[in-house]
């Protein structure tokens, strides 16, 4: 079995074929997903989505990518994380490629999420791209580790894998490690301790060889988890084991 860690399947391209999504998680054995909220706007339909559906969670955060949405509060995150379908703060962080300029909002915006995850004591999930030092700088600055999380949709060095372990955190790889040109990438899902690490899809972006360019789904999952075993000349039925423990390790409310 598998479990997407990390996907949007209350997004447009998906939410109007969600019985499809699901029988193609059931074909694939993907077993459970965690829907990834990215603005409080939309976070009652993630919710209603992890309510209807017994094998999907929810977490609740704003991306920091978005800027004209509203800004989350400690006590707000902290209020509508308390739901036993809730199993995360996020999606957080920093992202300095896609934003330009002044970004101290956003530095401040990742400074609430976790404080708010450790209050509720809920782990994090946190992007990163083209932010690493600022990142991690945070992470230790705000004791992340006290919440502990995932550094989700993995695209940096292996030290910065290897600082963020450090800190009790979790790395997730999509189907970006199947990219013919993620060389580094898959070095550093050989080189990381397979009790640390997650699987995801981020769909419906990033579809997995062989599905790329096409819509991507939670029941993709399988192929990262097939790229993964290669690289570390595993069983592929070893990596799913291995990451669906870690998941409901890091997830303790999902757990059955």
């Amino acid at each position: 079995m598998f479990v997407d860690s990390h996907c949007h399947i209350n997004f447009p391209d998906l939410a109007g074929k969600l019985p499809e999504v699901f029988a193609r998680m059931v074909a694939n054995q993907v077993s459970h997903a965690l829907c990834i909220s990215v603005e409080l706007e939309k976070f009652p339909e993630i919710r209603s989505l992890a309510e209807t559906h017994p094998n999907v969670y929810a977490s609740v955060g704003v991306h920091p990518d978005h800027e004209d949405c509203t800004e989350p509060t400690v006590d707000e995150l902290v209020m509508l994380a308390d739901h036993p379908k809730v199993v995360a703060i996020g999606e957080t962080g920093l992202d300095y490629f896609r934003l330009t300029g002044d970004l101290e909002w956003q530095r401040e915006r990742f400074r609430t999420h976790i404080r708010a995850a450790r209050a509720c004591q809920k782990p994090l999930v946190i992007h990163t791209r083209s932010a690493a030092d600022d990142t991690l700088r945070i992470m230790q600055e705000e004791h992340a580790g006290e919440a502990g999380g995932v550094m989700h949709c993995f695209t940096e060095s292996l030290a910065v894998a290897e600082a963020a372990i450090e800190q009790g955190f979790y790395i997730s790889f999509s189907g970006i490690v199947t990219f013919k040109n993620a060389v580094s990438l898959r070095e550093v899902a050989a080189a990381i301790p397979l009790e640390r690490m997650l699987i995801e899809t981020d769909s419906p972006y990033l579809a997995p060889v062989p599905h790329r360019g096409q819509t991507n789904e939670p029941g993709f999952v399988m192929h990262v988890a097939e790229e993964i075993a290669r690289v570390r000349g595993m069983r592929l039925e070893a990596v799913g084991e291995a990451t669906t423990q870690n998941f409901f390790r890091l997830f303790a409310a999902a757990r059955p």
